[in-house]
């Protein structure tokens, strides 16, 4: 599946409307935020059809995925939205991850649990907020917005004592390249799940992280914790790959069309996050130029002065 979607949830007391642009996307907050009222809803219709007094709108089908069956019921669901509540342990599981991998589907996933099995981005997380002023008053509908939890931009970099990277290849390579022109430390992370205790590891007052948003989302809330510690910043492009194919050095392909809008071009079958999207890309776009890519070994063109200048254009301003 591609593309982005509006979905409208409503019965005669309440209304959701959000719309959702990737495989992944989760619905977070604690109890009684509405999270369940949701899926409960989009399950009623489903089960009930136009007796349920549920309405939902959307281009595609939405389905909720309630039986402990979910593997056998999964198999049979196909280019459709659809929605998990967090009572489902196994979203957590290696196994959904294995069998949504290669799903021609969008998820949904109601949880309060980071879900380390998933590339998820932190931009497709939300929570859910009333915003109609009254609960459930009289006969006045409830309005619901879903709205992004996590606020990844930033515009300025203050130079840090040291700079941690997710990556260990080519995106390290660059980064330990620019950073040290500066006489600014790099290290890897070797991963972003080892982002987070090398931060605890590391005495630096002031640290930057570069980490590829798309799919640092089980993550990022353990990075933003440690932000009341120490002083940190959070760096995070989609992924190196999209950071150099938005500074308009590679021509091909029709490039400014995908980044403009890449929900119409990531395959939810082919690819399991945009940054492997973004990869596959850039390899293919420069495979017989002198800016070839390779994943694992910069090739040195990406650091040559106007190159790294292009790409250093896109990124938040360097304050030293």
């Amino acid at each position: 599946m591609t593309g982005k979607y509006q979905i409208i949830v409503k019965n005669a007391r309440i209304q959701y409307k959000f719309e959702i642009t990737r495989n992944i996307t989760l619905l977070r907050g604690d109890s009684a935020t509405g999270k369940t009222t949701l899926i409960d809803m989009i399950a009623l219709r489903q089960n009930n059809g136009d007796s349920s007094g549920v309405e939902v709108i959307c281009e595609k089908k939405c389905v909720v995925l309630e039986t402990s069956m979910w593997q056998i019921f999964l198999q049979n669901i196909h280019d459709s939205i659809v929605f998990i509540d967090e009572g489902a342990e196994y979203i957590r599981s290696a196994e959904f991850a294995r069998e949504i991998r290669n799903s021609d589907n969008y998820y949904v996933i109601a949880t309060r649990h980071d879900l380390y099995n998933l590339p998820y981005s932190l931009k497709e997380i939300y929570g859910i907020k009333n915003t109609s002023g009254n609960r459930y008053q009289g006969t006045k509908r409830l309005y619901a917005e879903i709205y992004p939890l996590i606020d990844s931009d930033i515009n300025t970099i203050a130079k840090p004592d040291i700079v941690i990277c997710e990556d260990s290849n080519s995106g390290f390579e660059f980064f330990s390249d620019l950073f040290g022109k500066y006489g600014i430390p790099c290290i890897s992370a070797k991963g972003n799940t080892n982002i987070p205790m090398t931060i605890k590891q590391r005495q630096e007052k002031r640290i930057l992280v570069i980490a590829d948003g798309a799919a640092i989302g089980a993550v990022i809330s353990q990075l933003i914790s440690q932000r009341t510690k120490r002083e940190l910043m959070l760096y995070m492009p989609e992924s190196f790959e999209w950071l150099i194919l938005s500074s308009g050095i590679v021509k091909r392909n029709n490039i400014k069309e995908i980044l403009e809008a890449p929900y119409n071009y990531v395959e939810s079958k082919e690819y399991f996050s945009w940054e492997r999207f973004f990869t596959d890309l850039i390899t293919r776009s420069t495979e017989d130029t002198y800016l070839k890519y390779k994943k694992d070994k910069l090739n040195k063109a990406y650091l040559q002065d106007s190159v790294q200048t292009a790409i250093m254009d896109v990124m938040p301003d360097l304050l030293f």
